[in-house]
């Protein structure tokens, strides 16, 4: 990928200290809400589509709420399954307001839909909307039981839902399922959920797998270090979408992970059209996570990570593609480790969730200053 690097930026820290955070958002009235995928709990387990042991349910997922400068949480005891040392965390996802204020929360899964019931009764891979005066909450829609995850999911591969990223577009929402490879929607009351689109899986040629010493990335959804010790010349790899937004075009913007082995350079952005047409709007990425367009139309990108995970670097980067297709990495690594949220304020600072999807050491930061730096431009390949 060919783009420029902006230096010289620096951040605030305006919440830390979270587990699992994973969605980042305004309400209406100015507040940022965050969510907390939580850490699990003691309760029943599932398999982790890994095959590294057991994800264990519990209630320590939340939604939080930034307010004058002060964290204030708004809805607790959120279904959450994590590793019993709270990584590999599933929970709440995303949270995302409608123009009449009302929030809606995506509740991750992270597991073959099978699974699910043998935690009893569960929120896990739904929406749900919420009272914040008395912590209630009501389920919408069942992502995770849509009859069209198990038609898309890879013939080589176990049945998984992980809905993981929402967008709310008038009176419809719109969901990336990162487990199941696949966009969809559901009417913001919760009728006629539907798949959009499948984002196809495509074969990575001469892929570089991770050795036994390697770093245990990921491990909820990849094999362990060193499980594959001689890689093919040839291996099927999935999409893994992980965020949606809507252009100008009214078409569909999604972002991609890209499966393991998570290969460098190899992750995309796709626009998909009304009657569901994907097709490859920008590519070269590595391990994207999460995006937003500006009033002017650029569109900037969140790298969880710029090498494969496994390398154990978690130096990441913030990516601004300008309406022309110009290129410019605004802020790699410096500070920025595995972020997962972006969101742009009224006041036009960026803020992040840094050190996302890591329990007890996730950040919200804030970037002041990145529109007004045009200095120290330099190549960046």
């Amino acid at each position: 990928m060919t783009a420029q690097l902006l230096t010289d930026i620096s951040f605030t820290i305006i919440a830390e200290g979270l587990n699992n955070p994973k969605g980042l958002t305004f309400a209406p009235d100015g507040s940022l809400y965050f969510t907390e995928a939580g850490i699990g709990g003691d309760g029943a387990s599932i398999p982790a589509p890994s095959g590294q042991g057991n994800l264990h349910y519990g209630l320590s997922g939340r939604v939080s709420k930034i307010e004058n400068g002060t964290v204030r949480p708004v809805l607790t005891g959120l279904p959450s399954v994590a590793f019993p040392d709270g990584s590999g965390a599933a929970g709440p996802h995303d949270i995302k307001f409608d123009a009449t204020g009302k929030a809606y929360v995506l509740i991750g899964y992270a597991a073959n839909p099978a699974f699910r019931e043998s935690l009893g009764d569960t929120d896990l891979g739904k929406i749900i909307t919420f009272e914040p005066s008395n912590n209630t909450w009501s389920s919408i829609a069942d992502i995770t039981n849509c009859k069209d995850i198990n038609k898309i999911a890879p013939s080589n591969s176990e049945v998984a839902s992980n809905p993981l990223s929402l967008y709310v577009d008038s009176n419809k929402l719109v969901i990336v399922d990162a487990g199941a490879n696949g966009l969809f929607s559901v009417n913001t009351y919760g009728g006629n959920l539907e798949l959009l689109a499948a984002i196809p899986e495509r074969i990575l040629t001469n892929p570089i797998f991770p050795g036994a010493k390697s770093q245990n990335f990921d491990r909820g959804h990849v094999p362990a270090p060193g499980a594959i010790p001689q890689a093919p010349p040839q291996v099927p790899i999935q999409s893994v979408p992980t965020d949606v937004v809507k252009g100008v075009d009214g078409a569909y913007y999604v972002c991609e992970f890209s499966g393991f082995p998570f290969p460098e350079g190899d992750a995309n952005i796709y626009k998909i059209s009304a009657a569901g047409e994907v097709e490859v709007f920008a590519s070269g990425f590595t391990q994207l996570i999460d995006m937003t367009f500006d009033a002017e139309g650029n569109l900037y990108v969140l790298q969880h990570m710029n090498k494969s995970g496994w390398k154990g670097k978690p130096d990441g980067a913030l990516i601004k593609i300008a309406t022309d297709g110009e290129r410019t990495v605004l802020l790699e690594g410096n500070g920025l480790e595995m972020p997962s949220a972006l969101t742009i304020g009224h006041d036009g600072a960026f803020y992040i969730i840094n050190r996302g999807g890591r329990p007890g050491i996730g950040q919200i930061i804030r970037i002041d200053n990145l529109k007004d730096i045009h200095q120290n431009i330099s190549p960046y390949i």
